[in-house]
């Protein structure tokens, strides 16, 4: 496994083996970012992974100074498994001048995730379509777990015509159901076994629109609240379509359940599809 800090000697490296799958991450890598690379290594002649805490998708008040930099255990982790190259640039590497062109998703960017973290997805479509221009793969895996995440890259895809397959991969569970997430290590004892709550509460909602149940509202609000019951401080908790993240119609039957909330300091998400 080739461990890389240059663009000028990630290129050199891949010249030799154009055919490569890419897996960007932030680093600090648990077993729901082993599935991912394992999930790309048979798809291409190279696995290429990307380790880089991007500035631009934090927001002046989130944790980008406190997130994790753990490069050599994510190493040996990688080295377990089927990964080719490792590309790990420092800040200067990957933004050696201020990065006044950035790409502005527009339509669901602005809603969930986008109206509380406003600016999140233009950092991120910014820095994956940048590692693209980068590592040059013809496809790039990503979780479900960040769903809105993985429609807007998606659509930038698609709408910018590059030539990327994006490939979602499914959401990786600790055996209680809770999410495999790199800020459950910020959870407490207690907050650990009390995280479960969250994909409970989508099945819940997953169970109550599989009645028939179309008053989607009331079905939020429900959540929610059983939800603060128990100490969470919920930004959402919402049915939407899968194909846009818009409020659905009664006829529509590809569904999505989406959760966002505090416990404790750590915010998680987890989200539930559901096919009526």
């Amino acid at each position: 496994m080739e461990v890389i800090h240059t663009v000028a000697e990630l290129r050199k490296y891949l010249q030799g083996v154009p055919n490569n799958v890419f897996v960007p991450t932030m680093g600090n890598l648990h077993e729901g970012h082993l599935r991912l690379v394992e999930e790309a290594a048979p798809r291409g002649a190279c696995t290429v992974v990307s380790i880089f805490v991007n500035r631009l998708q934090f927001g002046p008040r989130e944790d980008f100074d406190r997130y994790p930099r753990t490069l050599a255990d994510d190493c040996r982790k990688l080295e377990s498994i089927d990964c080719d190259v490792v590309f790990a640039p420092d800040e200067q590497e990957l933004y050696p001048e201020p990065q006044t062109y950035t790409v502005q998703p527009s339509g669901i960017e602005d809603i969930l995730e986008g109206a509380v973290r406003p600016g999140h997805f233009r950092g991120v479509a910014t820095v994956v379509l940048k590692l693209f221009n980068m590592v040059q793969p013809h496809a790039a895996v990503f979780g479900k777990k960040d769903y809105q995440q993985c429609l807007v890259l998606q659509t930038m895809a698609r709408q910018l015509a590059l030539p990327v397959e994006i490939i979602l991969a499914e959401t990786v569970r600790a055996e209680d159901g809770l999410a495999l997430s790199s800020r459950n290590q910020y959870l407490s004892a207690a907050e650990r076994a009390e995280a479960p709550r969250l994909y409970r509460v989508l099945q819940e909602v997953r169970d109550a629109v599989r009645t028939g149940t179309h008053s989607w509202a009331t079905i939020e609000a429900e959540a929610m609240t059983e939800l603060e019951r128990h100490g969470w401080r919920p930004d959402y908790i919402t049915v939407r379509r899968r194909a846009d993240l818009l409020p659905p119609k009664d006829e529509d039957r590809e569904l999505v359940i989406l959760g966002a909330a505090r416990l404790g300091t750590p915010r998680l998400l987890d989200n539930l599809e559901l096919t009526l």
